[in-house]
């Protein structure tokens, strides 16, 4: 067994639900994680990507329980800038190769503890951030190395329900889920 597998085996569900209830600020790669990790390019060199609507409404829920919300992505793209206005998230840093500088810009300029940090990514790229956070999470098509560092490895993949899972995972710990989607189940005004 290697110390990265001993590692990854002191988490549980238990110690993810903890971290998980510290969340003040979540942060979101793109590629495998907002999107499945596939790049589509066009005749003319235009990129394309797909967005799980899901995952939209589970950040607006966030947002919505008082829980900021960001992307750092490695990539830059016009279409995650469009995405991201559409959701209210207002912390988008794209074309960061160094994502630990720019987490620890992110985190100063909002003055939120390490600790009270969310993080999803799927790459090694991502390790920066997730070995920092308080809540580090990770799809399960996502890099190895990734998973057996994370508090909680999705069971939806990237692009396909896996922000969501976190986002509901989230409100869930923070006992904020049943008062996040209330509005949603209210029926006492309907008029006939």
């Amino acid at each position: 067994m290697t110390s990265q597998t001993t590692h990854a085996s002191v988490f549980s569900a238990s110690s993810a639900i903890q971290q998980a209830t510290q969340v003040r600020l979540m942060i979101f790669d793109v590629d495998g994680i907002l999107t499945d990790g596939s790049l589509h390019f066009g005749a003319d060199g235009e990129m394309m990507k797909t967005f799980n609507v899901l995952d939209g409404q589970g950040i607006k829920l966030l947002q919505n329980a008082g829980i900021a919300t960001a992307i750092i992505s490695a990539r830059q793209s016009a279409i995650v800038s469009k995405r991201a206005s559409d959701l209210g998230i207002t912390h988008v840093m794209q074309g960061i190769h160094n994502k630990k500088s720019a987490f620890l810009t992110l985190t100063k300029e909002l003055q939120i503890p390490h600790q009270e940090c969310g993080f999803i990514g799927d790459d090694v790229i991502d390790l920066p951030i997730l070995l920092r956070v308080g809540f580090a999470a990770s799809v399960p098509n996502g890099h190895e190395e990734v998973r057996q560092r994370v508090a909680y490895v999705t069971k939806a993949h990237g692009g396909k329900g896996a922000v969501r899972e976190i986002c509901d995972f989230i409100l869930q710990a923070q006992n904020k889920y049943q008062a996040a989607i209330a509005p949603f189940l209210d029926v006492s005004n309907d008029d006939c």
